[in-house]
């Protein structure tokens, strides 16, 4: 199998400066393109090994609590997790490769909260972020806010992420249509970031690829410009693929360019993969892995600036987004714990546990039964009746 891939990220015509990231890494290599502030990663060719390769594009948010900090720690925390974990992993399977992104995806979010709660200057601040893994002849996706994946395959692009914002369960919920959605003065509320809150979930998808197709990953300031459309027409134009990304760059900011703009284009072929047919699906797949806890955070000391941002003093002007929780109407049904989560109890356990309580039962009614008599005078005579209140000197019944 065959990967070529490039990536570009692109200030925009109205932000001051860049608050998104990316990471190009080939796992099989162990070598990694730098995350920003580079702001091109020249096309690459390489053959995918045992241990694969991962995408990455974080969309930082905040205003002065300072998103390219946050999009900045986030892809050097998940691309460190990632090489400790992914490449220590004894098992090189679907699941042990989607375990180690969630893990990774988690431990920034962990890591960029602490560091935020300590540091008031930048509290509140946060990152989307989408990862692509490829793995064999599968992408498997996280996905933690609004930034897109697409495939486009045979000419035609599809979303084959699912947004974590408002508008994307109010599609759901059938109170709006993808066009109204579209134009909503709300499309940019999302659900979900990396950072602001203690705990996330990570929505987790896989895709089987096939020869010829291309992987288009973005920020949204380039999914919120343009069509699934427009970005097929440019991909399939015949354009090298660093030409592609420069075409979807200048696209988007041709729109208007709101908002920085992040693009990474990875095409796949080689005889390693099978010809796409009529009977693919392709779209949002859900992942089915096993819960097995929280993951443990990576050490981190949270008390000095974050080294590899020190160099980056300016602040982003406040992005229109907000994090809300989802409506009661429209918010997803947790998933039933799984069997590693529910503790259970032997039948022996549980029989003595039985014949304990109705040995404390029968005492606890002979105890009570024993007190009335005493309490009434119906006791024997050589009996002394003795009564002790909190605070009284106890006091003895009178001779018989």
């Amino acid at each position: 199998m065959i990967v070529h891939v490039c990536g570009r990220t692109d200030v925009g015509r109205t932000r001051e400066h860049n608050e998104d990231a990316f990471i190009i890494a080939d796992f099989s290599s162990r070598d990694a393109a730098a995350p920003t502030p580079i702001p091109i990663v020249e096309q690459q060719r390489y053959a995918l090994g045992a241990r694969g390769a991962m995408f990455m594009v974080a969309d930082g948010m905040g205003g002065a609590a300072a998103g390219e900090v946050a999009s900045a720690m986030a892809v050097e925390i998940v691309l460190g997790r990632m090489r400790i974990e992914w490449l220590g992993e004894p098992s090189v399977s679907a699941e042990a490769f989607m375990r180690s992104i969630k893990r990774a995806t988690r431990s920034a979010n962990e890591q960029i909260h602490t560091y935020a709660t300590r540091h008031s200057e930048y509290r509140g601040m946060g990152t989307t972020a989408t990862i692509a893994g490829v793995l064999g002849d599968t992408l498997y996706l996280a996905q933690v806010g609004d930034s897109r994946a697409y495939l486009v395959r045979d000419g035609v692009a599809r979303q084959i992420t699912k947004d974590q914002s408002l508008m994307q369960k109010l599609i759901e919920a059938g109170e709006l249509t993808e066009e109204e959605a579209a134009h909503s003065e709300r499309r940019n509320i999302i659900l979900q970031a990396i950072g602001p809150e203690a705990t996330i979930k990570v929505d987790l998808t896989h895709q089987p690829i096939r020869r010829g197709d291309t992987l288009v990953l973005c920020s949204d300031g380039l999914s919120g410009q343009m069509s699934a459309q427009d970005i097929a027409a440019i991909v399939t134009s015949g354009r090298a693929l660093r030409d592609v990304c420069d075409a979807l760059i200048d696209r988007a900011n041709a729109a208007g360019g709101p908002d920085n703009i992040t693009v990474i284009v990875a095409q796949f072929d080689g005889s390693g993969l099978q010809p796409p047919v009529h009977a693919d699906e392709v779209g949002h797949r859900v992942f089915a892995l096993p819960e097995t806890g929280q993951t443990p955070v990576a050490a981190m000391d949270v008390t000095q600036p974050m080294p590899a941002v020190r160099n980056m003093p300016r602040m982003k002007t406040p992005r229109s987004v907000e994090i809300v929780e989802a409506p009661p109407e429209v918010e997803a049904a947790t998933p039933p714990a799984s069997a590693a989560e529910t503790a259970t109890v032997s039948p022996a356990r549980r029989r003595v546990g039985r014949l304990v309580a109705g040995a404390l039962l029968v005492l606890l009614a002979a105890a009570v039964a024993w007190l009335v008599l005493r309490l009434t005078g119906i006791t024997a005579p050589s009996a002394p009746a003795t009564t002790v209140s909190h605070g009284a000197t106890p006091a003895s019944a009178p001779a018989p």
